[in-house]
């Protein structure tokens, strides 16, 4: 069965892309701080976060200085995917994005001699959308950020 996912290019503190897959009712939720890859040498650090409410899978705009999070907020990839696999130590699952296509997996990690671990590896799977040249492109362009700095701002201090 097939499930929405978005990808948010967020320009907080530290850029990072929050990767967000619908499942239970919510968006379980990771921080990549290098952004996914397409190429499957490319073992990027998931840390899981607090999982969102769905109607945040839209959400774009500045979040205000001094508020948590503060910083540009952009969708950098959107659309479809089917989960294949879930256990508490793995999550595979095939894209149906705009730039993020083919087979996934995030898989538990956890260094020796500490507690429960929130860090994950994602991982692109070697399939036919494979691009081992991938190179990351940001969505966040001056008119972009202008645009979102005419809104009005998402939460008050």
């Amino acid at each position: 069965m097939r499930a929405r996912f978005v990808v948010q290019e967020h320009h907080a503190t530290r850029l990072h892309f929050d990767f967000r897959l619908e499942i239970d009712g919510v968006l379980k939720s990771w921080a990549i701080p290098k952004g996914p890859s397409m190429n499957p040498a490319d073992k990027r650090l998931a840390v899981e976060v607090a999982e969102h409410p769905l109607e945040y899978i839209d959400f774009e705009g500045i979040i205000p200085a001094g508020n948590y999070g503060a910083g540009a907020v952009v969708i950098w990839d959107e659309g479809e995917f089917d989960l294949l696999e879930r256990t508490e130590k793995k999550i595979s699952f095939v894209m149906h994005g705009r730039r993020l296509q083919g087979g996934f997996t995030l898989s538990k990690i956890r260094f020796r001699g500490k507690g429960p671990s929130k860090d994950w590896l994602l991982i692109k799977k070697r399939d036919e959308q494979v691009a081992e040249d991938w190179r990351l492109e940001l969505a966040l362009t001056a008119e972009k950020k202008a645009q979102l700095e005419e809104r009005a701002p998402i939460c008050e201090t």
